[in-house]
């Protein structure tokens, strides 16, 4: 199990590629940042003093392989805390971050014809596999990410690092104003029924998506979920 550790760290940038969506990068004050593919952390906006408890935080998926010195994560301002977020964070603000949790991708899985199937913001831990070199150990890997509309896809210049790093990777988006909702009968139906099937956005959509594939006969085993909200 990994060491869980406190970062004290600093904003080195935030970008607002659209309307509610930032995108924050962060450095360490202190040691390197350590984690795996696929954790999240927790951050903090208030002080933080060793002598008394852990202030208010939010979890948030690396979106940035664990090679990178930097840490990104993207947000939808929505509830309290990212609206907070939104109104108090600006370059060079400090903050402190506690890591690594979760073991999404360290639990034993097939890495063959693998699925993965994220709506929105739900993408980001995928990211932090996919430009990673271990993603080249997957055969055939396929994404199946859902957005509201083309502008809210802020992703290519990862999904452009994973198809250099597995050129067999193949992404599937999903826009809801053209395309309707993820269909979760059509992925199954285009699937592998050896496949491991990874889920991350929001919890309705993780419940559901899982009782329709447990219905069709897919292990629980074989299903694996980014649910720590």
């Amino acid at each position: 199990m990994a060491i869980v550790k406190k970062y004290p760290a600093k904003v080195k940038s935030i970008h607002n590629p659209i309307d509610g969506v930032f995108t924050v990068e962060l450095e360490t004050l202190d040691k390197p940042f350590k984690y795996a593919p696929g954790q999240f952390m927790h951050l903090a906006l208030d002080e933080y003093d060793p002598g008394g408890q852990w202030p208010d935080s939010r979890c948030f998926s690396m979106q940035t392989s664990p090679d990178e010195a930097l840490i990104k994560i993207t947000y939808a301002a929505k509830g309290q805390f990212t609206n907070r977020m939104q109104r108090e964070l600006k370059t060079g603000i400090e903050v402190t971050l506690k890591l690594p949790y979760g073991d999404l991708f360290t639990q034993p899985h097939n890495k063959t014809n693998t699925i993965f199937i994220a709506g929105g913001t739900g993408i980001t831990p995928f990211l932090s596999l996919f430009n990673h070199s271990s993603f080249a150990a997957y055969s055939n890997p396929i994404l199946y990410a859902g957005f509201r509309n083309q502008a809210m896809n802020v992703y290519s210049v990862e999904l452009g690092i994973a198809q250099k790093i597995n050129p067999n990777f193949k992404f599937i988006p999903v826009y809801q104003d053209l395309d309707g909702l993820l269909d979760i009968n059509k992925i199954f139906n285009s699937a592998d029924n050896q496949s491991a099937f990874f889920i991350s956005g929001p919890p309705i959509m993780i419940k559901t998506f899982k009782q329709v594939l447990i219905g069709n006969g897919i292990r629980e085993n074989q299903i694996l979920t980014d649910d720590w909200e």
